[in-house]
């Protein structure tokens, strides 16, 4: 069995091994300081700006922003429902996508509370809309794909459940077929984040006894899930790379097959992003309250019947404090685009600690170059690049140099001195 074989089964068999997977020993100023950096976000209360998932990472944390909080919570419900039961319906885009529905039925679970009512019954019936419209998209053949995402997929299913809200087993098929069928699921690499979303879905259902016809075949598609995550895991110890690796311990915290293969993973993902809590790797605050639950033990699935009494620390705002390091006051970045259609290479001048967003913005202003964003939950991301649009099933890669990809988007990635970033339209 080996040492570490043994260690494990000398924790206590099973029971032990499941509760590897959850992180309870962390420096609580760490802790402390990841909820620090949701509060600035809290405080941008504009449409575009609101993030249901800031409310439910902080919920399922062991921390809370007070009064703050509430008014968050509030400005939610305003902006949510305004949106969804205007009788204008002109303007589309203005509307919530279906991931920010399902986080935002989220929340509302977070603070106990169960749709209900006229209005309760407009946002569920639009997220069934949401689904139903992605399940025509996959087809009956399957050899389609959703309009969004798997992930939102997911997460559709998972906010319904949550809510005790049954979709049709139809809807859920759609899903247990992508994890079942490898080719749906891995496109050049294993989405890690979408095998995790889909994972608590199933997780819910069986909990909460809804689409019991399916309850056999989910119970297969959680193993093959746990199985494919565990696959995932680099040698650093990450589940996919760090930002997916918060979303696959909610899921195999809880798991239904604790094995020693599970606990020697789970013990050194945990190492792994106790390395990375060190060197502050979180500042996006989507990816921040995914992170903050299993600090506190918790999950997604956890909403199923949360614990709106448990005792949590009120966060306080973090002081600046001035940085004794010595560093240049500009950086020089080199901006490249490589597509079908054009080419394009310059260099910029920003200010140190400059996002890629910055470089963006300064390489606009200076040459040639043009790009358009759109918003998101997890920030803006690239649209356009020189006027190149990208298609239904194409993106705008960011890669530094020589053909590593980057890991964070244009406003959390901030590029260091000589580095070559380079936007490359590909397809999915």
């Amino acid at each position: 069995m080996g040492c570490l074989g043994a260690l494990l089964f000398l924790l206590g068999g099973l029971g032990a091994l499941a509760q590897i997977c959850e992180i309870t020993e962390v420096d609580s100023t760490l802790v402390e300081r990841l909820g620090q950096r949701l509060l600035p976000w809290m405080d941008r209360l504009s449409p575009e700006q609101l993030n249901p998932s800031i409310y439910v990472g902080l919920r399922l944390s062991s921390l809370q922003a007070g009064a703050k909080e509430a008014h968050y919570l509030h400005s939610l419900k305003l902006s949510y429902q305004q949106s969804l039961l205007s009788n204008d319906n002109s303007d589309s885009e203005a509307k919530p996508s279906m991931g920010q529905l399902a986080l935002y039925l989220l929340a509302l679970r977070a603070n106990c509370e169960f749709v209900r009512g006229r209005k309760g019954d407009s946002l569920v019936s639009q997220l069934k809309r949401f689904l139903e419209d992605e399940k025509g998209a996959i087809g009956h053949n399957h050899q389609g794909h959703p309009h969004t995402s798997y992930y939102q997929y997911g997460l559709g299913i998972l906010a319904l459940c949550v809510h005790q809200k049954r979709v049709h087993d139809s809807v859920v098929g759609k899903l247990l077929y992508a994890v079942e069928h490898k080719q749906h699921l891995q496109q050049g690499h294993l989405p890690v984040d979408t095998l995790a979303m889909a994972g608590l879905a199933f997780s819910c259902l069986k909990l909460s006894n809804l689409n019991r016809n399916l309850r056999n075949r989910s119970t297969v598609a959680l193993g093959r899930v746990q199985e494919k995550i565990l696959k995932a895991q680099t040698p650093e110890g990450h589940f996919g790379n760090v930002y997916s690796t918060p979303l696959a311990l909610q899921l195999l915290m809880a798991s239904l097959r604790p094995t020693v293969e599970l606990g020697t993973a789970c013990l050194k993902a945990k190492a792994a992003l106790l390395a990375s809590l060190q060197h502050k790797a979180f500042q996006n605050p989507l990816m921040i309250s995914q992170l903050l639950p299993i600090l506190n033990q918790k999950s997604y699935v956890d909403l199923i019947s949360p614990d709106c009494e448990a005792p949590r620390v009120l966060l306080e705002p973090a002081t600046e404090t001035p940085s004794q390091t010595q560093v240049p006051e500009f950086i020089h970045v080199t901006l490249k685009v490589s597509s079908t259609f054009l080419s394009y290479r310059h260099s910029v001048s920003v200010p140190v600690s400059s996002s890629l967003e910055d470089v963006l913005k300064k390489a606009q202003e200076h040459s040639r170059f043009t790009y358009g964003t759109q918003a998101s939950l997890s920030g803006p991301y690239l649209t356009s690049v020189m006027g190149n649009k990208a298609g239904e099933r194409e993106f705008w890669q960011l890669l530094r140099a020589p053909d590593t990809p980057l890991l964070q988007g244009i406003a959390d990635y901030r590029p260091r001195d000589g580095e070559t970033i380079e936007l490359r339209l590909v397809g999915w």
